[in-house]
């Protein structure tokens, strides 16, 4: 624990004792690691330790937050008297801490902290070498590796007091390749809420190596045509569309503020009868997994939508009390420095019945969408535009041509809907989601799958 259970009540009932129905504390100790190389060199070794808390106090739907660097009880003391003055109307009160014995305790093989620097610049080594060695075209090598161990602990005026240690491993590398004046980029990640064992199911020398071969790929690439045609996503990258074009608009706080386009739509047929979209905070390992949420409560698998047809939405505490329904463990957090918003952890589309060749073979004509870039959406309309790094054009059921330059410009609930073919090679991938200026580790995956009809923008014929 990092505060003992009679202070954090002594926090809480200061915080409530001006007003407010509910308060929570959130206390985080934060461990990180970040290396950066760049072309050979080590650019960045940075590493540090971040620890402070903060009180929320929430009246109606008025919310009170105050956060703090310090641990010390007459700080935090004063903390939680700013919060609960913000929220003031009355007293509430808090109900005696219960620790929760039940969270599971995430599995650790090799601690990150255990091995030293040095085996961990050998990593990123390891990546730029595999990178430079797949081809004289390549011009530029970027290689970031990433670990963050957090202690948090959550304690609230409903009794909860429970906590969390979350572990993760993060390598990344970026590739620019270059000839005859055209550039091309590749990238290429792994990462997991675990340690150094990530590495010997995802080699740095792997990741490095495929990276180099979609920028060199690339370099044979043509401009991509634009109109409207099939569209094949492979398996993995092609969750974060549906991540961001979906995703977004099923969390709380836009259905309830009614700017989402599945507001007051549970119950309709909203996609294919061929999708059924999951979000699941515990899966064991995932990046964007968690014993509980940032609010203490226990993440589990939610079912968005199953067999097309809308069953849900994903609630943090405070968006469930205003509806009247339960949290369903999405409350999640940048850091102690920032208030608990509904959040996505892994969210993925299951796997379907079909063989990925088949998905291509049954394509006359159309874009095999292979990595996708950044992207823009609106969670009111669901309309969206999403870059494409990696594309080829289909031709008679065959994967032919690399094209650069391709934007996929559609509509998410129009995009689900026409899903149409759903393999059986499914995948997940990792991100950093952004929200309301926080990033928090989010998962994203789907199997190879095919929508009927989208609109490709591009510069060629």
């Amino acid at each position: 624990m990092l505060l003992e259970s009679e202070m954090a009540e002594r926090i809480l009932r200061e915080a409530v004792s001006r007003g407010g129905e509910f308060a929570d504390l959130y206390v985080e100790r934060r461990r990180s690691l970040t290396l950066s190389l760049e072309d050979g060199r080590l650019e960045k070794c940075t590493s540090g330790i971040d620890v402070g808390a903060s009180i929320r106090v929430v009246h109606g739907r008025s919310i009170s937050f105050v956060s703090t660097d310090s641990l010390d009880e007459q700080d935090l003391v004063a903390a939680a008297r700013l919060a609960g003055e913000g929220a003031a109307a009355g007293c509430g009160e808090v109900k005696a801490l219960a620790a929760d014995g039940d969270v599971p305790v995430q599995p650790v093989k090799q601690d990150p902290a255990a091995a030293g620097v040095s085996s961990k610049v050998s990593l990123v080594e390891a990546a730029e070498s595999a990178a430079r060695s797949a081809g004289r075209e390549v011009a530029q090598v970027s290689i970031d590796y990433g670990e963050t161990t957090s202690e948090i602990q959550v304690a609230d005026s409903d009794g909860r007091l429970t906590g969390d240690r979350r572990t993760r491993v993060r390598l990344t590398t970026r590739v620019v390749a270059r000839r005859n004046g055209v550039i091309q980029t590749g990238y290429e990640s792994a990462g997991a809420l675990g340690g150094m064992e990530l590495f010997d199911e995802f080699p740095p020398r792997q990741i490095g190596r495929l990276a180099a071969e979609k920028a060199l790929v690339m370099l044979d690439s043509r401009p991509a045509p634009r109109g409207r045609m099939p569209v094949i996503l492979h398996r993995g990258f092609g969750g974060v569309l549906f991540h961001e074009a979906c995703g977004h608009g099923l969390e709380a706080d836009a259905v309830e503020k009614g700017s989402s386009v599945y507001a007051g739509r549970v119950g309709e047929m909203v996609a294919s009868e061929l999708v059924t979209l999951i979000d699941d905070g515990s899966l064991a390992g995932e990046w964007g997994s968690g014993a509980i949420d940032d609010e203490g409560t226990p993440t589990r698998r939610n079912v968005l939508i199953e067999a097309g047809h809308l069953r849900g939405y994903m609630y943090d505490g405070v968006r469930a009390r205003n509806a009247g329904v339960a949290s369903t463990g999405n409350g999640r957090r940048q850091s102690f420095r920032h208030p608990p918003i509904p959040r996505m952890t892994n969210t993925f589309i299951l796997a379907g019945d079909a063989e990925p060749d088949d998905v291509i073979a049954a394509t006359e004509r159309g874009f095999y969408a292979k990595t996708l870039s950044g992207g823009q959406v609106d969670p009111a309309t669901g309309d969206f535009v999403f870059g494409v790094s990696e594309g080829y054009l289909v031709e008679g059921g065959r994967v032919t041509t690399p094209l650069r330059g391709a934007t996929l410009v559609g509509n998410g609930p129009d995009a689900l809907a026409k899903v149409d073919m759903v393999a059986g090679d499914f995948e997940m991938n990792i991100g950093i989601c952004g929200k309301e200026g926080q990033g928090v580790p989010a998962g994203s995956g789907q199997p190879t799958l095919r929508v009927s009809e989208m609109t490709i923008g591009g510069t060629g014929e």
